[in-house]
């Protein structure tokens, strides 16, 4: 073992180093937590929809869901989704922008706004809709919002780090307007991003119009089908999600932030499908026939709970199961920051980081939870989490408010806590 943890410490933690401190992947990471206000308000009005809409209407209630108060919470609702998740790429891209353009100490609030600017540049102006007669009608000057949800965040994600990417390469050459010294700072910041921008915004015009030319599809639709589609699909596998587990979990047993490192994948890709999933929910999708198994939410609902390594039954095991005084005052102060996920105080108090001790049980236990998890959405045991929840929701209750109110999930909480506790005992004692 200590072999191993040599060769480890040798190799894969310069690394794994590296990857976290990549500035786009940095940036990228940074936009996604960025955005996390505007995610939660649409999951909170998701929530609330399935509370006051979606459970009664399934329990029989009309005339409760009917009545002129519902009606409204009910509609405030829709309007905070459509503000929120309904655009959430059109945000995301903002975001991204105004990391990057800091990333390379550009004018960030420039960079967001190009960024933006570019995106809908590459977004197609026209929609065609069908009249009453069941006539076909274009028309010009409208954004189908199904280019600004999840579906566009691969474009968003591509088109932003393309546009803010060349523009602060542009600001850093001083391929700039420059001002005298006597000009404001705001109106000198605006002025020298004037050319960047121009030639940054006009470069991503340019490609997806030949884009178009070449191919008569829009650069968005392509990037969802080429790219987006088959990175979501490639996620879900079982395969692709033991993999993220398990470098997760190395991550975190070398001292390293292990969500933090892959936050590019587990947002960019899985926290797409979670948003993919509360669209079809919205659009009236059965929880059943939601598009994706395996989204952004499930790692923490069915297998972090309590953090990376599911440490809260590690705590609670300690408290039933260990007579080491140490122990138990560790567990003791790290239980109320585990209750919400927190878990570095176990993880550098007990400590589990590179601990030989505990290297076996925190590599195996998420394995197993997740073939449960997997397996048991799989078989429509537990359903997909459709719906975005702030990681710092306590255990058990984070699964129930992704799932949209689902008691199974209520139960599989309860049995993985008790089953790790029991998993546990041996190596506690140890």
């Amino acid at each position: 073992m200590k072999s191993f943890t040599a060769w480890m410490e040798q190799h894969f933690v310069p690394v794994a180093a590296k990857i976290g401190s990549q500035k786009h992947l940095v940036a990228i990471r940074d936009a996604f937590i960025a955005i996390m206000p505007v995610t939660m308000a649409g999951a909170v009005a998701t929530l609330l929809n399935v509370f006051f809409r979606d459970l009664p209407t399934e329990w029989g209630w009309d005339s409760f869901v009917s009545s002129d108060i519902v009606q409204g919470i009910i509609g405030v609702n829709g309007n905070v989704w459509w503000g929120t998740l309904a655009i959430i790429s059109l945000v995301f891209v903002f975001a991204l922008g105004y990391y990057i353009a800091k990333a390379y100490k550009a004018p960030a609030l420039a960079g967001g706004v190009i960024a933006v600017a570019a995106f809908i540049a590459v977004t197609p102006q026209a929609i065609t809709v069908v009249s009453e007669a069941g006539e076909e009608i274009g028309a010009w000057g409208h954004i189908n919002y199904a280019y600004l949800n999840s579906s566009g965040l691969f474009t968003a994600l591509i088109i932003g780090l393309l546009s803010s990417i060349v523009y602060s390469k542009l600001i850093n050459k001083n391929i700039t307007i420059k001002l005298p010294d006597s000009v404001p700072p705001a109106v000198s910041k605006a002025f020298t991003a004037i050319i960047p921008g121009l030639l940054a915004i006009y470069l991503c015009a340019i490609i997806a119009y030949l884009v178009n030319l070449g191919t008569g599809k829009a650069i968005g639709d392509l990037i969802l089908e080429y790219i987006q589609q088959p990175f979501l699909s490639l996620s879900q596998g079982f395969g692709a999600v033991i993999i993220v587990i398990i470098a997760v979990q190395l991550f975190w047993f070398f001292g390293i932030h292990g969500t933090n490192v892959l936050a590019p994948v587990l947002d960019g890709v899985y926290l797409t499908a979670t948003n993919a999933n509360n669209a079809a929910y919205i659009a009236g999708t059965a929880v059943s026939e939601l598009p994706y198994i395996w989204t952004r939410g499930s790692f923490d609902a069915y297998v972090w709970m309590g953090g990376a390594g599911c440490t809260i039954a590690f705590i609670i095991a300690i408290f039933i199961f260990s007579k080491k005084e140490e122990s138990r005052a560790i567990a003791k102060l790290s239980a109320p920051m585990g209750a919400f996920n927190i878990n570095e105080p176990v993880m550098f108090g007990m400590p589990i980081v590179l601990n030989p001790v505990y290297f076996i049980p925190w590599m195996i236990v998420p394995i197993i939870l997740t073939i449960i998890a997997y397996a048991a959405t799989a078989l429509g045991i537990v359903p997909p989490v459709f719906t975005p929840v702030p990681w710092v929701m306590p255990p058990v209750i984070y699964a129930f408010l992704a799932t949209g109110g689902s008691i199974a999930v209520v139960i599989w909480g309860v049995f993985v806590l008790i089953g790790n506790k029991v998993d546990l005992n041996d190596t506690i004692e140890e």
